[in-house]
């Protein structure tokens, strides 16, 4: 069975942009979770942390969205004998120390954390780059 190859390569940059999409709509979520954070810093309070755990979970919702399209992108590479590793780890946030033990120590934990997971998701984001470049390079 012939496998046609400009149709694996078709599916494959849509998997590749899908997974890209959700994970600049994380980056950006958490960009706004570290933005309220720091307010949370300065002494925002309880709505700065209930404001920036709301944009935690968003970010949260969108990584695992992106999760399940970077597995289908992987799929899609394997159709095409282009297996090429994205690694995308987000860790787990420590979203329920902040609330509870609202206090310094535990906001810069989390401004780390979010610092760290919007690094991680960067480096996803080259990755997926790089694969979708090759992708729209001519045979």
């Amino acid at each position: 069975m012939a496998v046609d190859y400009e149709k694996e390569r078709q599916e494959a940059i849509e998997a590749g942009t899908a997974a890209l999409t959700y994970l600049r709509t994380a980056r950006s979520q958490l960009g706004g979770a570290r933005a309220w954070g720091i307010w949370d810093l300065f002494g925002g309070g309880l709505f700065a942390s209930i404001a920036k755990h709301g944009k935690m979970n968003d970010a949260q919702e969108s990584l695992n969205k992106a999760k399940a399209e970077l597995q289908n992108f992987r799929r899609e590479l394997q159709d095409l004998d282009r297996l090429d590793q994205v690694d995308l780890r987000t860790g787990d946030f420590i979203g329920i120390a902040d609330v509870v033990f609202d206090g310094l120590f535990a906001d810069l934990a989390m401004q780390n954390r979010i610092s760290e997971a919007r690094a991680e998701i960067d480096r996803a984001i080259t990755g997926v780059e790089e694969i979708l470049e090759k992708l729209q390079q001519p045979m």
